[in-house]
């Protein structure tokens, strides 16, 4: 990777950081501090980063649209999960079940090497998970925790399916990257 994609992403970051900043001047409904930004640059950073370093390692125009997909549905699940929570509201304990979803993904990738077939299969293995978490969290109940924190049956089927075929997208553009084959080499 070269240190020039480093500083786009940086400052891609920064204008985007940007955006919450200027709207907080115009809004009370942006409420953003120092914590806030550090976290936000930190997780666009590392995606950024991720895709860069992945997508470096070769292949086909597939294989870079799948990695992006995949680093994207990653970066959506733990944003909305730090800033709203997917079940019930983001202090609801139930919300920590998504980093099992995060486990299997990461560690399915490690053990593919990032290769477009294993990430599929990866991919398949992390909607599974995503089930799991949903279903547990409807055995769970809204009994266990305050009615506020808990969400309804709905919402949480919702949004879980919602994560589910963002994951079987991602493991589909996987696929296709897989039945391609590598690239052709460029001629200048």
């Amino acid at each position: 990777m070269q240190p020039r994609n480093i500083a786009r992403i940086a400052l891609a970051i920064g204008f985007l950081l940007l955006i919450p900043l200027v709207a907080m001047q115009f809004t009370k409904e942006v409420v953003w501090d120092l914590f806030d930004f550090a976290v936000a640059g930190t997780l666009l950073f590392g995606t950024g980063l991720t895709y860069e370093v992945v997508a470096s390692k070769g292949g086909n125009t597939a294989y870079r649209v799948a990695v992006g997909a995949a680093v994207a549905v990653v970066l959506l699940l733990v944003w909305t999960n730090l800033a709203v929570g997917l079940i019930g509201s983001e202090n609801n304990p139930a919300n920590l079940m998504y980093g099992g979803v995060l486990a299997v993904a990461i560690s399915g990738a490690l053990a593919a090497r990032f290769r477009p077939r294993g990430m599929a299969r990866t991919l398949l293995a992390t909607a599974l998970a995503q089930i799991g978490v949903a279903v547990l969290a409807l055995l769970i109940g809204p009994h266990q925790v305050a009615s506020e924190e808990a969400g309804n049956i709905v919402d949480i089927l919702s949004v879980n399916a919602f994560f589910v075929v963002l994951w079987i997208g991602a493991a589909l553009l996987f696929r296709r990257a897989s039945v391609m084959g590598p690239a052709p080499e460029p001629t200048i």
